[in-house]
């Protein structure tokens, strides 16, 4: 299969680099010269725009950062969409809203193309060692056809539903993440207030049934949120406020407790930068 990919950040770049490693056919294209140095003395085919990435592929990978990013190198005036063939799929790797792959679909589908939403999480060693967790959503047989690259740096690959679901299902995720940083931070504290040493709490509760990632991220960092705020509070603010935005009053009704949680750690990040 011939596969496009656009976005070679500390995420994006791994996986690309799988699927080149793994013999497949692949084209490239980055806004950035410095970000497709790595990729010269590969397989890999440098092309020069978005839309000769889609005219070189039957599936394109976007793993780019932003909802406009998103749109703007599928859709835009050179766009992946402008040289691509009918039957074609795009993928979504990036974290948007639901209904930024919906609007995506409908312009895609004017030209015979498909979208398929797969955000990821693990991060760039999670695809250096091929065990990212791909969260897929669309139609039962594009997400067939995309299988074999997502098992190339995925482990699990989950197929959760229509177009959209594995955007939300991520955004959950991070919902929880973030929630689940402020329980562990204020338990960190409580204890400190109670006589019981900091690291050795944690060391504890990290073994225990309380154990979380979000706990092991606090404690790394002294117990506080002061380092995470610095390199992901941006990005765990946009995703708390995506979901609460298409959750809406079920939002309210049904998962009150876990974002008051989330707000509170967010709270605690300090002002959006």
């Amino acid at each position: 299969m011939r596969t496009g990919f656009i976005g070679l950040g500390s995420q994006g770049g791994p996986m690309a680099r799988r699927i080149i490693d793994a013999g497949q056919d692949v084209a490239i294209w980055g806004r950035r010269p410095e970000t497709l140095a790595p990729y010269v003395d590969t397989g890999a085919k440098i092309v020069g725009s978005p839309a000769e990435v889609g005219a070189a592929s039957d599936v394109v990978c976007l793993c780019v950062v932003a909802d406009q990013d998103v749109l703007d190198v599928a859709t835009g005036p050179d766009g992946v969409l402008s040289g691509m063939a009918a039957g074609g799929i795009i993928v979504v790797h990036s974290t948007v809203h639901p209904d930024t792959c919906r609007r995506l679909a409908e312009v895609a589908g004017d030209v015979g193309v498909t979208v398929v939403d797969a955000p990821v999480s693990g991060g760039g060693r999670a695809a250096d060692a091929g065990n990212l967790l791909v969260m897929v959503g669309g139609a039962d047989d594009d997400v067939a056809r995309c299988m074999p690259i997502f098992e190339i740096y995925g482990d699990p690959v989950v197929h959760l539903g229509e177009l959209g679901s594995g955007q939300t299902t991520k955004l959950l995720n991070n919902l929880l993440f973030t929630a689940n940083l402020a329980t562990a931070v204020e338990t960190l504290s409580l204890g400190s207030a109670l006589g019981v040493d900091t690291t050795r709490l944690a060391e504890v509760i990290t073994r225990g049934s309380a154990n979380s990632f979000a706990l092991g991220r606090v404690a790394a960092a002294g117990g506080t949120l002061d380092q995470l705020a610095k390199h992901a509070g941006g990005l765990l603010r946009k995703d708390v406020g995506l979901l609460e935005g298409i959750a809406g009053d079920r939002g309210r009704e049904h998962g009150d407790a876990v974002l008051a949680a989330a707000h509170a750690a967010l709270d605690r990040m300090g002002p959006a930068s």
